[in-house]
């Protein structure tokens, strides 16, 4: 099986978050049973999707994970030309969901298993694949808390979201609540009868305006863009006709933190406004920042393997931030673009799922030397 035909394969699982993952679980751990490697499939609370684990070499010695992810974003943009579940190839473009975020990493370091394994690596390498990434990195928690019983403490992790192969330090944290505010229905016009939901939801939201307003002012990182932890409502809903009465109102509110800053933390503004209203909150998802020192033994690996210089932050979140949180420094670098992700037609040039495989390849040379 080539590279592309590994990719091809991990595209044609509809792995959408927030749905069953059997399929393509079971396929990864099938392939790499036949390489003679054994896979630990790791259900999680969910009990119809599960994170996979696996190592090549020691696994009493401390050695570095290959992380990635299974879930993808859905595809109903219209602007697909082609089933987005079957990989297609226009111009050296592998397209398909989830070819660039991110199952061209994994396909890469699926591929290279057989050539791993032949090393006799001194130094264990292990992959680490997920579910539910894309849902605010719900599964891999579940992963990290395992690990203990599969592994020695590895000496690092390489998360393989797209930064076209260039090493990324750090990333900001996020957190996410859904706000529920409670109501009474009724006409609208004996309003005395009944209980606004929306109306009730408004201090709430009131109060995540005049944070997000205060982040602005608050502590900064020129390595991120913008250099301020930010705060935004994403969604809000309520009502079912402009004459009746809302009964229910729904707000979805994030945070994003700079290194250093706990995402939850800056929601407590938010919490407190809900409690104080008499609304329900619960936490939608929740992971902290990465940030991984410039002169860190893990970053001038990747710095000498890609022949990058470290690139100190970008915007999106990954998972990065809960290896480093659980005691493993971690990395995030990839192949292709993460502007090309979550759009239609997304696509990884086939030079940059080859230039991946290289990359763990020489990362196995330079453990087996």
């Amino acid at each position: 099986m080539s590279v592309d035909e590994m990719l091809a394969r991990l595209v044609g699982f509809d792995s959408v978050v927030g749905r069953p993952n059997a399929p393509i679980v079971e396929f990864v751990r099938d392939w790499l049973s036949a390489q003679g490697i054994v896979a630990h499939v790791l259900p999680g609370p969910e009990g119809d999707r599960s994170n996979l684990f696996a190592s090549i070499g020691p696994v009493d010695r401390p050695g570095f994970v290959l992380s990635g992810h299974l879930d993808v974003v859905p595809a109903m943009e219209p602007g697909w030309q082609a089933d987005p579940f079957v990989l297609r190839e226009d111009a050296g473009r592998l397209i398909g969901r989830g070819a660039c975020d991110m199952k061209g990493f994994v396909a890469a370091a699926l591929f290279m298993v057989p050539e791993l394994a032949a090393m006799n690596l001194p130094v264990p390498i292990h992959l680490a694949l997920s579910y539910d990434e894309e849902a605010g990195c719900r599964g891999v928690p579940h992963l990290l808390a395992a690990l203990p019983d599969l592994c020695a403490p590895p000496q690092g992790a390489i998360i393989g979201e797209p930064t076209d192969l260039v090493p990324v330090l750090a990333h900001k944290g996020k957190s996410a609540i859904r706000v529920t505010a409670s109501g009474t229905a009724g006409h609208s016009s004996r309003s005395d009868l009944g209980e606004n939901a929306i109306h009730a939801l408004v201090p709430v939201l009131e109060a995540a305006v005049a944070q997000a307003a205060a982040l602005t002012q608050g502590a900064q990182d020129t390595r991120f863009a913008p250099p301020w932890s930010s705060l935004q409502i994403g969604t809000l809903s309520g009502g079912q006709a402009l004459n009746i009465i809302p009964d229910t109102a729904v707000a979805e509110i994030e945070a994003r933190a700079i290194a250093g800053v706990d995402p939850m933390a800056l929601l407590a503004p938010v919490r407190d406004a809900a409690e104080a209203a008499g609304a329900r909150c619960d936490t939608i998802s929740t992971y902290p920042a990465l940030a991984l020192a410039a002169y860190h033994p893990l970053a001038e690996r990747l710095a000498d393997l890609t022949g990058q210089r470290p690139l100190d932050a970008v915007s999106f979140g990954t998972e990065a931030g809960l290896f480093q949180a659980v005691g493993i420094p971690s990395i995030v670098c990839g192949p292709g673009d993460i502007s090309r992700a979550h759009k239609p037609e997304e696509h990884l040039h086939r030079d940059e799922l080859q230039a991946a495989c290289a990359l763990i390849r020489q990362l196995g040379e330079s453990l087996a030397a």
